[in-house]
């Protein structure tokens, strides 16, 4: 999945759902939802982060949801990295 020029792969579909984050081939973040908790890390897990939410879905987001938190992640990512 390609969000504003930043790849995401999805590294686990549930409990959690997470993501690597990559641009030009580098990994540059990570997203994961667990127990309705969302957070975005850059550059890697357990780096600073950047991003947080609380959607509904709790171990994986609910199909209405999954594009918004994703993208508002991929946006804070690269605000990070534009202040950098």
């Amino acid at each position: 999945m390609m969000i504003n020029g930043y790849e995401l792969e999805l590294t686990s579909t549930a409990c959690p759902e997470q993501y690597d984050v990559f641009k030009d081939s580098k990994m540059v973040g990570y997203l994961r939802l667990r127990h309705g908790y969302f957070s975005a890390e850059v550059p890697d897990c357990g780096g600073k982060l950047v991003y947080e939410a609380n959607p509904d879905g709790d171990g994986s987001f609910y199909d209405n949801e999954r594009d918004n938190y994703l993208t508002a992640a991929i946006y804070a990512i690269d605000d990070f990295y534009k202040r950098e």
